[in-house]
């Protein structure tokens, strides 16, 4: 997967700890998997951040899907509205250091990651 790379590609140039990285590409393709799934079109932009001395990756992954009608619930796990396990949003959360989404019924979703190294 593109993006999956894209983050180890990245990663490296960052200097992120390689088990950073993989914790990122694992919630990265969770999310990937979310848009390709669910959205008719949506997008996924890697890239490098800076906080002072603080560096890691960003990744904002936006969709034009049917969007998510109670974010609360299915940042639960085992919340789902496709049979799923239910999973995905909830582990994405954890492997990261900063997860923010934000959705609307019938406009789609984003959802914001970093990582730091």
């Amino acid at each position: 997967m593109l993006a999956r790379r894209s983050v180890r590609e990245v990663g490296l140039r960052v200097g992120l700890p390689s088990p950073a990285v993989e914790a990122l590409a694992t919630a990265v393709t969770e999310i990937a998997r979310n848009v390709a799934l669910y959205a008719v079109s949506g997008e996924i932009v890697i890239g490098a951040i800076t906080r002072g001395p603080r560096r890691g990756i960003v990744v904002h992954a936006s969709d034009h899907g049917p969007g998510i009608a109670d974010v609360g619930s299915a940042m639960q796990d085992g919340y789902s509205t496709a049979g799923s396990l239910g999973l995905g949003l909830p582990s994405a959360k954890r492997l990261v250091d900063e997860f923010e989404i934000a959705s609307a019924v019938g406009q789609g979703t984003t959802v914001k990651l970093v990582k730091w190294a």
